[in-house]
């Protein structure tokens, strides 16, 4: 079989994009997808986005698999490059934008909307804040995980947990660069307190308005950026003093704009989403 795909990048964090239009699964396995992801022997990605038809009230749906084959409820950078493939499919001209979709996925419906500056601005939603949500052990079902202290690799980190659809841990430090994150992440990501494993993210504070992060990704380890991960990392930020509500967040391959909004506590995150190239595989 043949697949047609094009690859997007959403501040170095890339994806293949599939359209899967015609039928409601995934048109390969996550056994294929981890093959394509290979940067050798492969394609090379840190995941596979499938575009699926809607439901009753959403425009299209959402699937991915990571790299390492496993499938997570969200992806902030990947929903913006979904965006952009959609409108590519539609034909769209982009001297018609603003044009937004509803976007059925794991962790509920998402909407991104397509600016005329050729960034894509995403309602992230709500932000989950109990350990049950999470998931984590770290705190009762009920209650919120704010600078709680966990182990790991024999230190002591402090950690606040949040859900963006899919599980965040996020602890403050020093200097981002000096953090050893291919040993660490792992560590994190596996830790018996997180059942269903965990993003890592890893936050210097600049000023109260402007954040550095690094990031472990679950199921894809190191990446150059994790739009779910910026928007957990300001409501972390918020919730322990350190930032206020509109943040701008640097991460390895470019920045964020991060809103946490007073007026519907939703999340917003504004960033670019750039068409590589097309191909059969």
């Amino acid at each position: 079989m043949t697949i047609t795909f094009t690859k997007y990048h959403g501040l170095g964090n890339d994806f293949i994009l599939i359209d899967n239009r015609h039928q409601s699964e995934p048109l390969i396995t996550p056994e294929k997808a981890i093959e394509m992801c290979d940067r050798n022997f492969g394609i090379g990605a840190d995941g596979v986005i499938f575009a699926l038809g809607g439901t009753s009230n959403t425009d299209y749906t959402m699937r991915i698999f990571n790299s390492d084959g496993s499938e997570p409820q969200m992806c902030g950078n990947g929903i913006r490059c979904l965006a952009k493939f959609i409108a590519e499919l539609e034909n769209r001209d982009p001297s018609t934008f603003p044009v937004s979709y509803k976007i059925h996925t794991l962790a509920g419906v998402i909407t991104p909307v397509l600016q005329a500056n050729g960034q894509v601005k995403v309602d992230m939603g709500l932000p989950r804040l109990l350990a049950q949500e999470i998931p984590t052990t770290l705190a009762a079902a009920d209650e919120k995980v704010v600078d709680v202290l966990l182990l790991v690799a024999g230190h002591s980190w402090n950690v606040t947990c949040v859900s963006m659809g899919n599980p965040h841990c996020i602890t403050f430090v020093e200097d981002v660069e000096e953090i050893k994150l291919a040993e660490i992440g792992p560590l994190f990501e596996h830790h018996t307190v997180f059942p269903e494993r965990t993003n890592t993210e890893f936050i210097q504070v600049i000023n109260r308005n402007y954040l550095k992060m690094r990031v472990w990704e679950r199921g894809a380890g190191a990446t150059l950026a994790c739009g779910t991960g910026a928007c957990a990392s300001v409501v972390a930020g918020i919730l322990t003093g350190n930032c206020d509500f509109v943040v701008t967040v640097e991460l390895p391959g470019g920045c964020l704009e991060i809103e946490w909004s007073n007026q519907d506590q939703h999340l917003y995150m504004t960033g670019p989403a750039q068409r590589v190239f097309t191909g059969n595989y």
